[in-house]
C-alpha cells in the first residue's frame, strides 16, 4: 500500500472547485481541492464538513460571521449550516466528508461535480 503525497497529486490539476478523492476513511472521503474565486452558497443538511487548508487562504462566508484560514488551520462547518468559500488568491485544501456529498450540497450550480478518485502519487523525485 503506497503512502498519499498530497502535493504530488494537487500538481496533476489545475480546475478550481473540483474535488479529487485520495483516500477512504470508513465512509468518509478525504479529499483535495484548489479554489479560486467565490463558490456556491450553499448547506449539508446531513453532515458536518472539515477544511483544512493546505497553502493559501481561505475565507468561509456564513450568517454568523465569516472564518478566515490560513496554512495550517482547520475548520468544521456544522450541518445545516449554510457556508461560501472564498478564495480570492486561491487555496489549496483537505476536505473530510462523507463520500455521498455533493460538493455544492442542496444548491446545485455550475460548480457542482462529482469527485474524481485519484490514484495515490508518490513525491516527485527531484
Amino acid at each position: 500500500m503506497d503512502s498519499i503525497h498530497l502535493a504530488a497529486v494537487l500538481a496533476t490539476f489545475s480546475e478550481a472547485w473540483a474535488p479529487r478523492t485520495v483516500a477512504t476513511l470508513n465512509d468518509y472521503d478525504v479529499r483535495v481541492v484548489k479554489t479560486h474565486g467565490e463558490f456556491t452558497r450553499h448547506r449539508h443538511p446531513d453532515t458536518d464538513e472539515l477544511f483544512l487548508v493546505l497553502n493559501g487562504a481561505l475565507t468561509i462566508r456564513m450568517d454568523a460571521g465569516d472564518v478566515q484560514l490560513g496554512p495550517g488551520d482547520l475548520y468544521v462547518i456544522p450541518r445545516g449550516v449554510y457556508h461560501q468559500p472564498v478564495s480570492l488568491e486561491g487555496a489549496e485544501v483537505v476536505l473530510i466528508e462523507p463520500t455521498t456529498t455533493v460538493n455544492t450540497g442542496d444548491t446545485p450550480s455550475e460548480f457542482t461535480r462529482q469527485p474524481i478518485v485519484v490514484a495515490p502519487c508518490a513525491p516527485s523525485q527531484a
